[in-house]
């Protein structure tokens, strides 16, 4: 029922409010005859995300039936929630806010507007890690050890392009690119694969070789020279993305040019001398990932920080393989997983398989103060679990 303006002006007077002490509008809400509850749902959004609706952009929840859903924009991912409220939750087509109407005192409008729902919850967002385990499980069921090897595996190996992996793993687009790139991937004929990893080895052996050779800098090896020396042993696309994985490129007086990374060259070596060794002799390892990489450059045991541990407290000292990459992305399950490897930790040795976990503003003394005790032995700080382990 529609109210009438001298039925307004009524209400205001057994109010005892005075109608210049207002605004000139008043809007009176009644339920609409396909008033529903269950047709809405409401989510909050910050000022970011709001622009990014009101420029067009896309908002897009991810996840399989049996993942918790997440919300991604083009560069960030999102955790939902549902968020109770004890106050009721109107939907109003047209109701305007303060904000919207007239500041100007104005004669008396009366607008009608109807209610179309209602809600006690809303869905609320928080900033989160993306979830990106799933993508090297994903690009390695059929991975690129060069153009002689490939066959037709289509039925039992499946390709993906990046769409295609924007429906399976929860993280922004931005997100998606940024590991892509981490994880040395390559796109090869418009599908995502990675490369074998005794092939990329292969490919950055046949640039450092050409390196000592041609007696270049590792600061500065010419693209196009490379790329004509190693045609006939590798495709030129496979030749630059290792460049590009192993260096910076920058241009030379017109001439593009690469700076070779000796932490990341040092870095796959060592990892190519771990992972076929449950442990390893550290004195014994050291002088031989230092007599296996380039001359010239040299091996730092801060290199393989997340990719390596070195026990300290075995006759003699060991060091073996541990990725961080194959740790539980859960940060309670992460600990858990750590603790149940090694009892205590010193922050430096934990501090690589943990710093991923923190959040925008978290540190790394903050979240071991969360999940782990700390103690002091021998003037030294050790880490160990909060609660019991199984």
């Amino acid at each position: 029922m529609s109210r009438s303006h001298e039925e307004v002006e009524a209400t205001l007077h057994t109010a005892k409010v005075k109608p210049e002490e207002l605004r000139g509008t008043v809007q009176c809400l009644t339920f609409s005859d396909r008033f529903t509850s269950g047709d809405f749902h409401l989510m909050e959004l910050d000022d970011t995300l709001c622009k990014q609706i009101e420029a067009g952009d896309s908002l897009v929840i991810r996840g399989d039936k049996t993942d918790h859903a997440v919300l991604c924009s083009q560069d960030k991912t999102y955790d939902l929630k549902i968020a109770d409220t004890s106050n009721l939750l109107l939907f109003i087509p047209g109701c305007k806010s303060a904000e919207q109407l007239p500041a100007d005192q104005q004669p008396l409008t009366v607008l009608h507007c109807e209610i179309a729902g209602f809600s006690n919850h809303y869905w609320e967002l928080r900033q989160c890690r993306p979830k990106l385990k799933k993508l090297k499980k994903l690009l390695k069921e059929n991975t690129y050890d060069g153009s002689e090897n490939e066959r037709d595996n289509s039925q039992d190996s499946p390709l993906y392009t990046k769409d295609d992996l924007l429906d399976q793993i929860q993280a922004s687009n931005e997100e998606l690119m940024d590991n892509l790139k981490l994880i040395h991937a390559c796109n090869i004929k418009g599908f995502w694969r990675l490369l074998d990893f005794d092939y990329e080895m292969k490919l950055l052996t046949h640039i450092t070789q050409l390196v000592d050779s041609e007696s270049w800098s590792f600061s500065r090896v010419p693209l196009n020279v490379c790329l004509q020396e190693l045609r006939p042993l590798e495709p030129e696309e496979m030749i630059k993305h290792c460049l590009n994985c192993y260096g910076q490129s920058f241009d030379d007086d017109g001439e593009e040019c690469f700076a070779l990374d000796e932490d990341k060259i040092c870095r796959a070596t060592a990892l190519m001398l771990l992972q076929n060794a449950v442990k390893f002799n550290l004195a014994e390892f050291q002088d031989v990932w230092q007599q296996s990489v380039p001359e010239g450059m040299i091996t730092r045991l801060d290199q393989l920080k997340g990719l390596a541990l070195v026990d300290r407290a075995s006759r003699p000292e060991t060091i073996f393989l541990l990725k961080a990459e194959d740790l539980p992305e859960d940060t309670q399950e992460r600990f858990n997983s750590l603790f149940g490897m090694r009892e205590r930790w010193t922050e430096a040795d934990i501090a690589p398989y943990i710093q991923e976990l923190c959040g925008e503003k978290q540190t790394i003394g903050a979240l071991l103060t969360k999940y782990a005790r700390s103690s002091l032995q021998n003037g030294v700080k050790f880490f160990n679990s909060r609660r019991p382990l199984s």
